[in-house]
């Protein structure tokens, strides 16, 4: 049976643009007042990314989506940060019932030249910023009368491919940890689920994933829709909406805990 999540309190990390802004969406959509945490949000320093970071026009979009989504700073590397920003969701919604670890990036190349740092930056990021956001909001988590975590893994969390070893291993990391978390938190009725997106054309897969010589986000755009035409056994790419209203399936699904549910178009079946 699902449960309602009308008047609940959502925290997506890496939610302003993307998937993360489509989960803040979807999510409101359902009723939940959203706390949008994205390092792009009153950043200083993009830092040393291989895509740019959301922007104020990205957030702006992603807030005009509710009068219930607000926004906050969170570095997902940092303890600190991620206390800060649960501290601040409680502060303005006065409880939080769902987490929605979305926060993640990108980097591929050969192992033999691979960066470290890239390497170490990717794990802080997508797996460690799991286990810290958690450990930040568990406490508000067990409070809660129908709590639930939600981690953005990867089809990449499930099959490995050429030149993305660091990435690949982020992921499937993730779905580890979301399994262990799902055993761990049962008793205390918190469900932790996984989404495992396919090809989806946000910057991730647009400005670094796609091999394309396009000069502009129109030509990279219609590239990518024809190239996932012939590639998804659906013939689509996957939408950040096709991700968000998993993420709101997995929140209301009472007796569903453990899962990385893949929603890829049949291009990866298991």
């Amino acid at each position: 049976m699902a449960v309602s999540i009308n008047d609940s309190v959502a925290l997506v990390t890496g939610g302003a643009r993307g998937i993360g802004a489509a989960i803040a969406g979807c999510l409101a959509d359902a009723g939940a007042k959203v706390m949008i945490a994205d390092i792009g949000v009153d950043a200083q320093d993009s830092g040393d990314w291989r895509y740019a970071l959301a922007d104020e026009a990205d957030l702006d979009e992603a807030l005009a989506q509710s009068d219930h989504i607000s926004a906050t700073h969170v570095d997902v590397t940092s303890p600190q940060s991620c206390a800060a920003a649960v501290a601040a969701t409680v502060a303005e919604f006065g409880r939080l019932d769902i987490l929605v670890n979305n926060a993640g990036v990108v980097d591929s190349g050969s192992v033999a030249d691979f960066d470290p740092e890239s390497w170490d930056r990717i794990f802080a990021v997508n797996a460690k910023g799991i286990f810290l956001m958690t450990q930040a909001v568990l406490p508000h988590l067990q409070a809660a009368a129908n709590a639930s975590i939600v981690n953005t893994a990867s089809i990449a969390g499930k099959r490995g491919y050429p030149n993305m070893s660091a990435y690949c291993g982020s992921k499937f990391a993730a779905i580890g940890i979301t399994q262990s978390l799902a055993a761990e938190l049962a008793p205390t009725n918190i469900r932790v689920n996984a989404i495992c997106p396919g090809m989806v054309g946000t910057a991730m897969w647009l400005d670094h994933l796609l091999p394309t010589e396009a000069s502009s986000a129109a030509q990279r755009n219609e590239e990518f829709e024809a190239r996932m035409e012939s590639t998804i056994p659906l013939g689509r790419a996957q939408t950040t909406r096709d991700m968000g209203e998993a993420v709101v399936y997995l929140a209301t699904a009472e007796n569903v805990t453990g899962v990385a549910l893949t929603i890829a178009g049949g291009f990866e079946v298991n």
